[in-house]
């Protein structure tokens, strides 16, 4: 076990309140959705300012930009400010460009630029898009202050009533509360003993939203890795979770899956979110069951495959139906809530060392073994390369049947793209080439560079060839005949060592190696 663990990351329980506004005098409500207009502008504003290196203080000060163009106050120009900052921590937090941000949403831009429609639908795409773009108001609560200065709560005659600053002295828009949220007691309590809460004014189908927000200091967590681990991976075909309750000395103790398939049912979003909570629910019991803490992949987005890049429709369905960050925070946020730990660690490999070491080893399903890599990890244990795959690597004849192999087979789809007539089973077969030529380059850098194999990994790319990646290219599709294969048994005597017969007639397995003629990608 490593000295040095991975720590869990802090975080507040984040809660709040989402209501309806109603606006008795419609004067008010045109005053409110001025300013939000003017707040908007003064985001997009401010996050250019900040792409050109301007400072907080100067864009805020009372000759500044924001308060002379916009014509905001102190208060609603800071608020302006974190909204921008926020959006550029989240641009480079995905790894996306910040100067190609489209305020609005890329997606309803992409739909503008094409002109497909016209009347009333062209007509309900640009009033999504203005609201999208004008229709935003923030700003922060301050216990100094009483709450929140701008957006103050008061019940009068058994009704909830929202008063919102609209940025000159003395000046406030009165709107009607309409929630039945769970929260709102606790919110109320906030109100009535002056706790800040931040408050954000959203503009949707010409109706005013509100959303009121707060922090509170989570509890110590009370199941933790020193009782050991669940690990939990996330899959799309078949579309479920993976569970894997890991013991502190790196066991397996306990392992199951949970399907996901009702999501896909969920006749709408309400009801597919109720979904997600009762699996949440269910994955966090387990953990407190086992006292362990929880493990997870630590994953900032995922690739999603498009229209045309030769992925095929299927393959991309299963893509973009998977609700990987949704699910995950939901687990998150429930687990800290009881007390659980949860644990966040590196996403690299743990698939191919699952699938390589303990789905042929312990005879479990690939899955399920990743989801054991994950709890593993958590713990701060390394996975070393087992001697029988060692030996394996340091075998010239493995390298020589698996580099033949993908030579082979670049030319073999070479030969059938030159002569397919289809532009996108053309495509595909690129795709396909391209995999190939990149597992022969992995083939041939492990051959070519020795001293740079290392026998284990915590997820870090090392320079050189990586031998889990090298074994994995080099027995899954040669060997075995597929990409991703579902039976892993046959690499069990390979595994232990027992790999004389292989030398021999270089196919350890009669459905794979050079006797497999459909060889199958993914």
């Amino acid at each position: 076990m490593k000295p040095r663990m991975p720590e869990a990351k802090a975080s507040k329980l984040y809660l709040g309140v989402h209501a309806r506004l109603v606006f008795p005098d419609s004067e008010h409500e045109g005053a409110v959705l001025d300013l939000m207009r003017r707040f908007s502008s003064a985001v997009r504003f401010a996050y250019q300012r900040l792409l050109e290196g301007k400072s907080r203080e100067e864009l805020k000060r009372a000759d500044g930009p924001l308060r002379q163009l916009f014509r905001l106050n102190t208060r609603y120009a800071d608020g302006a400010i974190e909204k921008a900052k926020a959006l550029l921590a989240s641009a480079e937090e995905l790894g996306s460009d910040p100067r190609k941000v489209v305020f609005g949403g890329r997606g309803l831009f992409e739909q503008l630029k094409r002109k497909h429609l016209s009347g009333k639908p062209l007509e309900a795409l640009k009033r999504r898009w203005k609201e999208k773009r004008q229709g935003l108001l923030y700003t922060q609560g301050d216990k100094a202050k009483g709450g929140n200065p701008h957006f103050k709560l008061r019940v009068e005659d058994g009704a909830l009533w929202l008063l919102v600053h609209l940025g000159e002295e003395g000046r406030s828009a009165r709107a009607l509360v309409k929630t039945s949220h769970p929260h709102l007691k606790a919110l109320l309590e906030r109100a009535h003993t002056a706790l800040p809460y931040n408050a954000e004014l959203t503009l949707k189908g010409g109706k005013l939203y509100a959303h009121l927000s707060w922090g509170e200091a989570l509890p110590p967590p009370v199941h933790t890795r020193e009782n050991g681990v669940l690990g939990v991976d996330v899959n799309a075909d078949p579309y479920h979770l993976a569970l894997a309750v890991v013991s502190p000395d790196g066991n397996l103790k306990r392992h199951l899956t949970l399907s996901l398939e009702e999501v896909d049912r969920a006749p709408n979003k309400g009801a597919k979110e109720i979904v997600l909570w009762k699996v949440a629910h269910q994955v966090v019991a387990l953990a407190e069951e086992h006292g362990v803490a929880l493990a997870t992949e630590r994953l900032k987005r995922l690739r999603k495959s498009y229209r045309g890049d030769g992925s095929g429709r299927r393959f991309r369905q299963k893509q973009h139906r998977l609700a990987y960050r949704s699910l995950l925070e939901k687990i998150h946020s429930l687990a800290r809530k009881r007390g659980v730990e949860v644990v966040e660690v590196e996403p690299q490999d743990t698939s191919t060392i699952g699938m390589l070491k303990y789905a042929p080893q312990l005879s479990l399903s690939k899955d399920v073994a990743a989801a054991f890599v994950i709890g593993r990890r958590a713990l701060g244990f390394a996975e070393r390369l087992p001697k029988g795959y060692e030996a394996l690597l340091r075998d010239p004849s493995f390298l020589a049947h698996a580099e033949g192999f993908y030579a082979s087979r670049v030319q073999e789809l070479r030969e059938k793209r030159n002569t397919e007539p289809n532009p996108y089973l053309r495509r595909r077969l690129s795709r396909e080439m391209g995999k190939a030529r990149r597992a022969l380059s992995l083939l041939s850098s492990l051959r070519g560079s020795p001293g740079s194999r290392r026998k284990s990994t915590v997820g870090r790319n090392f320079p050189g060839a990586h031998p889990w990646r090298v074994l994995r290219v080099g027995t899954f599709l040669p060997l075995l005949g597929r990409e991703v294969p579902r039976d892993l048994s046959p690499l069990k005597p390979i595994l232990l060592g027992s790999w004389e017969g292989w030398k021999e007639s270089l196919d350890p397995h009669p459905g794979g190696g050079s006797a497999y003629s459909n060889v199958r990608f993914g």
